[in-house]
């Protein structure tokens, strides 16, 4: 009698697939943000004294900046064989971000010129006090900001939060080790390893951001209420507008003819970093988020880890925006108009000042005060005039400057041949979803080490 078979060996079950929890986060955040408006609109004496919330949020972000920086450059520079590869990006990445600075600048003159937007407003005493506050927390001049690029020391540049001079450090470092080849492999595995702790250090911070966008939007709204933007409505509504022209219409048509990608689905990939950024009104808050995005879009290592973080001191197209329609203003408002002549000697001078101003909050008051007390004094008495709205319009900045910044990634990428455009076009597509995990949930214990993204630039660590 024939024997019956053995009946095939059941297949392994698949193992169970973990929910991402991450979108009820920024379903949190959202729901933060219109408690926050409301909680400022109904009681705004108690929604300023909610001010340290959002503060402390952003100084926990900040805290991280720095390190991730710093394994982003290096590994980046340090996974590129040849010195020329890294300075040809650099290079190409710094005259399309002074390139884009003119742009913007130019079209900031064009629709300031147009609308007029401080024509009727009036100066009080308590108002004039404010410029010159400004004023001197500002930089002092080139020299100051070029000496201020070298840290004291090599560690005080992770110590004192100052984006420019961790990127020299970086630099240095990633060249030192692109030079010892072999030898400095266990180096640039290392720098690996810490750059994953240091993403997963912020996967537990950013629990913490419906909190911050809470506390953040209860205290502006509460601090302001409507009247001042009621009065400063104009130029509110020029620079938004201003802001979304360049995006949609600068910065779609390069992404369409360079990279051949539609930018509403850049923008739409993007979308929760945006999110973040409205809520805390700072882009560097999403600064690692992009760093993660854009190499599991497809974009090399190398080309992500010098792109984005030099962008972030270079690129400021927002805050190119905001300064030059904010000079117009004050200067309409104060009864001085400035002559062509004078802006664009004005707007230059603020072009230079305003590198290594990015993402803070606040900042571009700062570079806009140290800019009219350089070029005209008299104007500083204005600049009160604005500061009730800077928050708002501060908002827009941000979202410009990171919009440009994600562009700009892309369209190097593609310039550098860099870009894994296939990939480019399926995780767009939504067919390859950016794991969130990577950066968000920190529950998952060992079996995510390795969820930092390791396309492109990975290659050629894996090569060097």
């Amino acid at each position: 009698m024939a024997s019956t078979p053995a009946p095939a060996p059941a297949a392994p079950a698949a193992p169970p697939v973990k929910r991402d929890r991450t979108h009820y986060l920024y379903i949190a955040v959202i729901v933060a943000v219109a408690l926050g408006i409301a909680v400022g609109f109904a009681a705004p004496d108690f929604a300023k004294e909610l001010k340290p919330l959002g503060t402390g949020f952003v100084a926990l972000i900040k805290m991280m900046i720095s390190p991730i920086i710093f394994c982003t450059i290096v590994l980046g520079v340090g996974s590129v064989r040849k010195a020329a590869q890294v300075g040809k990006v650099g290079g190409l990445a710094l005259a399309y971000f002074i390139g884009m600075s003119f742009v913007a600048l130019a079209i900031g003159l064009v629709v300031g010129n147009i609308i007029h937007p401080g024509s009727g407003m009036h100066l009080t005493e308590a108002v004039k006090g404010v410029g010159h506050t400004q004023a001197q927390a500002a930089a002092e001049g080139p020299v100051d900001f070029l000496l201020g690029v070298i840290p004291t020391t090599f560690v005080s540049a992770f110590t004192e939060g100052q984006v420019l001079q961790t990127l020299l450090i970086a630099l240095l470092a990633g060249f030192a080790l692109q030079a010892m080849g072999r030898t400095g492999e266990p180096v640039l595995r290392g720098v690996e390893y810490i750059q994953k702790l240091v993403f997963r250090i912020l996967g537990m911070i950013m629990w913490a951001a419906p909190v911050g966008a809470f506390g953040a939007m209860a205290a502006v709204i509460g601090e302001t209420g409507m009247d001042a933007l009621k009065a400063l409505g104009t130029i509110m509504a020029g620079f938004y507008v201003t802001c979304f022209l360049f995006i949609v219409v600068v910065l779609g048509t390069l992404t369409k003819l360079v990279a051949k990608v539609n930018l509403f689905q850049l923008l739409k990939y993007l979308g929760r970093e945006f999110l973040l950024i409205v809520s805390t009104s700072s882009s560097e808050s999403a600064l690692p988020r992009l760093i993660a995005k854009m190499e599991h879009l497809g974009v090399s290592r190398p080309v992500v880890g010098i792109t984005v973080p030099t962008g972030y001191s270079f690129n400021l197209d927002g805050t190119m925006i905001y300064l030059t329609m904010a000079s117009l203003f004050i200067a309409d408002a104060m009864d001085q108009p400035m002559s062509i002549g004078q802006q664009i000697g004005l707007l230059l001078f603020m072009m230079v000042a305003s590198k290594g101003a990015a993402g803070v909050s606040g900042s571009g008051i700062a570079v806009l005060a140290s800019g009219l007390q350089s070029h005209k004094p008299a104007l500083v008495d204005g600049v009160g005039l604005i500061i009730g709205i800077d928050r708002f319009m501060s908002e827009a900045r941000a979202v410009t400057n990171f919009a440009g910044n994600a562009v700009a990634t892309l369209l190097i990428g593609t310039w550098t041949g860099e870009v894994d455009k296939e990939r480019v076009n399926r995780v767009l597509a939504g067919e390859l979803p950016f794991d969130e995990k990577t950066l968000l949930d920190e529950k998952d214990g060992d079996d995510h080490l390795d969820g930092v993204p390791e396309q492109g630039g990975e290659k050629e660590l894996a090569k060097a």
